[in-house]
């Protein structure tokens, strides 16, 4: 195959303008410059690409294998350009770090807030994502590093323990669940809560926890953080979900009342992962080993606490 970006661009707007003749428009290309190169591509890998029909085109088989790697290949060749350009202007390393919630809501940004201090001539692109969407970010090569939780397969991945991570319920001191210590999830679906916002890994987590067991969070608002849904929960608004440590950090300024989740998947433990560490680069490698020292650091303050 001997298919270029320009070649992958066009086929890209033609998937997602459904035509094209649409197509080229975005490509700013004649239309009959356009399909000979569509049609160029399909000659030289053999293979009907696309469906052409009066009112445009749809994806053959063959077609959506190529639409899948154009769109890596081209993220990955828009970030290779970011990264030169950042190169050219003094930063000398770029991190590309995938994480759930949970791990954010812990001991993640002072750790990474260290490294950073540590090596000012490096970046760190950080996005907040579901752990499965991490293993296949990783597998796809369009992130270096994913911390996530070890409830999902990664098998073909390099693992590092990084913390653990315990999700708590949260009431009001009068709540009709206060009475309680512990309780099922699917129990406290049955009351009102404050939830995180579209886009939160962890939302998304809780969302089909409950959609598993046929039920669904009745939300009174939705908020930014975790930090401001204890605060509503304080204020008697409704309930929420929060890892442990922030259940316990806010305890000590807010009214509420936390209850331990019973269910099996409440308490995991959160892991470091990438493809291959010594194909990583220096300053990436240097970061995972940053995050393996922490973490090798809280194993042994744990063991060094007298049992009571």
């Amino acid at each position: 195959m001997r298919f270029d970006l320009s070649d992958l661009a066009l086929f890209l707007h033609v998937v997602d303008t459904g035509s094209i003749t649409a197509g080229a428009e975005r490509a700013n290309l004649a239309l009959a410059s356009a399909s000979t190169r569509i049609r160029g591509m399909e000659d030289d890998l053999g293979e009907v690409l696309l469906v052409r029909q009066k009112r445009g085109v749809s994806l053959t088989p063959s077609g959506e294998a190529l639409a899948h790697h154009a769109r890596i290949l081209l993220r990955q060749h828009n970030k290779m350009r970011e990264e030169l350009r950042e190169y050219t202007q003094g930063l000398r390393g770029h991190i590309r770090l995938m994480c759930n919630t949970a791990s954010l809501s812990k001991s993640l940004p002072d750790l990474l807030g260290l490294f950073l201090e540590a090596h000012p001539n490096i970046n760190i692109d950080l996005e907040e994502r579901l752990s499965h969407e991490i293993v296949a970010a990783l597998m796809e090569q369009t992130t270096d590093v994913g911390i996530l939780a070890n409830s999902v397969d990664v098998a073909n991945l390099e693992v590092f323990p990084f913390s653990h991570d315990r999700m708590t319920l949260i009431t009001p001191p009068d709540h009709p669940l206060a009475k309680t210590k512990k309780i099922y999830f699917s129990d406290a679906l049955n009351y009102d809560f404050i939830g995180l916002q579209e886009g939160s890994a962890l939302q998304e987590f809780l969302t089909e926890r409950a959609i598993r067991i046929g039920k669904r969070f009745k939300y009174r608002v939705r908020m930014r953080s975790f930090d401001t849904v204890c605060r509503m929960v304080a204020r008697n608004i409704g309930i929420g979900v929060v890892p442990e440590a922030v259940a316990a950090r806010n305890k000590k300024t807010l009214k509420i009342h936390t209850l331990q989740l019973q269910d099996n998947w409440a308490t995991r433990e959160l892991i470091i992962c990438v493809r291959s560490l010594n194909d990583l680069p220096t300053q990436t490698r240097h970061l995972v080993e940053h995050l393996q020292r922490s973490a090798e650091q809280k194993v042994r303050a744990r063991r060094k606490v007298p049992r009571r």
